[in-house]
């Protein structure tokens, strides 16, 4: 390796979530539906490293997501 290492950008990404609902469908569709918000905060950068709580569009916590930024030669 050169003198000059190369480090590369490293995102670990680990989402819990729990639903209970009527039926099979509809908490598939809740879940879908707190994933779609999920990808865009992270996308737009909202969440630091750590645990975030995460919650339904009513309010309701339903989960966690935890993300670890972090560089290194993973080469």
């Amino acid at each position: 390796m050169d003198d000059e290492e190369e480090f590369t950008p490293r995102l670990k990404c680990d989402v819990d979530l729990e639903f209970v609902g009527p039926t099979g469908a509809v908490i598939d569709k809740w879940a879908a539906d707190v994933l779609r918000a999920l990808a865009e905060r992270v996308e737009k950068g909202e969440f630091g490293d750590g645990f975030h709580e995460v919650k339904d569009r009513t309010g309701k916590p339903v989960g966690t997501i935890y993300l670890d930024y972090s560089q290194g030669d993973f080469g």
